[in-house]
């Protein structure tokens, strides 16, 4: 079921709203009971065979840690617990998301013989196992407090983040779960739910889904992209998976709003990011903080106990050496960013993205280790924007990996990007063409422009137009987080943003109306149920 389908806003979200707050009056225990049934309705909409999985994934893994927990007084059986544990989760993973890929590779190389057969992927297999995972590991190290299998339940399957995340933690999570005054009514949090849910319907709808073409264009054919159609479609996916992952997120914070739970942030505006590793603190920010948590630190601290265990230096002096910056830094961060690419999908695509982007850390951080540093630790007032353009342009090349059915369409369309496959030339309208006399014949010949109908013209100088605008939206405005950062709309603390004074959320009849006419603007977008682009992940 799509947050932006019309079964999900007219049907199921006013059901669940209503027997929420009808339950309050029974008592947090029945509330909760109620999250529990609508989340588990809302999961198996889609697939119901798959709730069977989604419910032996539960009780293997809140077993898992129970059987984790009482082996505290034996840490080598619980580790090894939780390596059997950890390796059955990931085990599941593999065969849902990747087995179907591997057998299609051996046997392109001719080392299986047979039918591939095909596998399903169950939505948000990724998000789910991930999230018990962290639990696994919180459990052994004794970070878990709350441990009872009802809330644990509700913790894996509360349905605004089930799908397509964020990935939460158990410490951030279970506290709240156990509150009563969760399981109360709350004008303030079904307001400032239904404002931030209407934005990210509005960025969904309108603003994503409306790059779709642009993007199928050269995506669609990248051996025949020419240099202005892989361009347009390169930036128009920035803006498409920008605006789909940012109204997603957007959305799963208002549900969960809704039902007086807050999520942690998820989407911080990246491409406003200075840097590369300031681009990851920003985008998918709970995917981020879980490969730091559980990939890259013990993978860190791993290979800075080996160095002191042959009296090499660890310190951040050993990291501007070259062995000591390569095993400490290069070395983490390189198979941190390949499990983040393959997290994402099976092809050697994603890998080569989250390859590319480890490259680019390991670029950012020996800048970081080795550069002098301003006396006032400041910088000019022209490096920041700088800054920002070569982090984007950076970031579109990962992208064009990310979002390529294979590396040799991508390798396609990059060789588009740089007239590989030609030039279009300026589109103008025949009746215009033809006031130039001579000067027509040359312009035509010489490929600089191309004629074109009057409403040709206004369609691509509208659709460029459009792009722009949504990047100045991206650039110069606010986030939803921004806007309400007044009514502490996400865990952790939110800075206000420009034009705090005009653009900071209230309840009163002027946002009220706004927050409305976005929901109005975003139902009116659907047209259709268009999927969000992290569901495939």
């Amino acid at each position: 079921m799509l947050f932006n389908s019309y079964v999900f806003l007219f049907g199921f979200l006013p059901l669940a709203l209503a027997g929420y707050y009808v339950m309050t009056a029974f008592g947090p225990r029945v509330s909760a009971l109620w999250l529990i049934l609508i989340s588990f309705v809302f999961y198996g909409w889609w697939n119901p065979q798959f709730l069977i999985l989604f419910a032996v994934s539960i009780i293997f893994n809140y077993t898992a840690s129970e059987g984790i927990a009482r082996l505290e007084a034996r840490p080598r059986a619980q580790t090894l617990a939780l390596c059997l544990a950890i390796a059955a989760n990931v085990g599941a993973l593999i065969y849902y998301k990747y087995l179907e890929a591997i057998i299609r590779c051996l046997t392109g190389l001719g080392l299986v013989h047979g039918p591939v057969v095909s596998i399903a992927l169950p939505l948000g297999i990724s998000f789910f196992t991930f999230t018990q995972i962290g639990y696994l590991i919180d459990k052994k190290d004794g970070l878990v407090k709350e441990r009872g299998l009802f809330h644990y339940i509700l913790f894996v399957s509360f349905f605004p983040h089930l799908i397509a995340g964020p990935i939460l933690h158990n410490r951030e999570m279970m506290p709240q779960l156990v509150q009563p005054k969760t399981y109360r009514f709350s004008a303030e949090n079904l307001a400032v739910g239904f404002a931030i849910f209407g934005f990210g319907l509005v960025k969904k709808t309108l603003f994503a889904d409306t790059m779709l073409d642009s993007v199928r264009a050269g995506f669609g054919h990248p051996g025949t992209a020419s240099f202005n159609t892989a361009w347009v479609a390169v930036l128009s996916y920035a803006l498409q998976i920008y605006f789909d992952f940012s109204g997603y997120s957007d959305m799963a914070i208002g549900l969960a709003r809704m039902f007086n739970i807050r999520f942690p942030m998820n989407f911080n505006s990246p491409y406003k990011a200075a840097s590369v590793i300031e681009l990851w603190q920003r985008w998918h920010m709970t995917l981020s903080r879980y490969l730091a948590l559980y990939v890259y630190n013990p993978l860190a601290l791993a290979v800075t106990r080996g160095r002191a265990s042959r009296n090499l230096a660890i310190g951040r002096f050993a990291q501007a050496t070259p062995g000591g910056f390569a095993s400490m830094v290069v070395l983490p961060t390189m198979i941190t960013m390949a499990i983040a690419g393959l997290w994402h999908g099976a092809g050697l695509q994603y890998l080569i993205f989250g390859l590319i982007h480890g490259v680019y850390l390991s670029i950012n951080h020996a800048i970081r280790i080795l550069r002098p540093r301003r006396a006032d630790g400041g910088e000019g007032w022209l490096t920041h924007p700088v800054k920002v353009f070569f982090t984007f342009a950076a970031t579109l090349l990962g992208l064009v990996f990310f979002r390529s059915s294979s590396v040799g369409a991508a390798l396609q369309l990059l060789g588009g990007m740089i007239g590989l496959h030609g030039f279009d030339g300026l589109m103008l309208p025949g009746a215009v063409l033809a006031h130039l006399g001579d000067l027509r014949v040359s312009l035509l010949h010489s490929g600089l422009v191309q004629p074109t109908s009057a409403v040709g013209f206004i369609n691509a100088a509208g659709g460029l137009s459009w792009i722009i605008l949504l990047y100045v939206i991206v650039w110069c405005f606010p986030n939803t987080q921004q806007i309400m950062y007044r009514f502490e709309p996400t865990l952790g603390r939110v800075q206000a943003g420009p034009f705090a004074a005009y653009l900071s959320w209230r309840p009163n009849l002027i946002w009220a109306a706004a927050a409305g006419a976005a929901l109005c603007l975003g139902v009116l977008a659907i047209g259709g149920t268009s999927e969000f682009l992290y569901f495939q992940f």
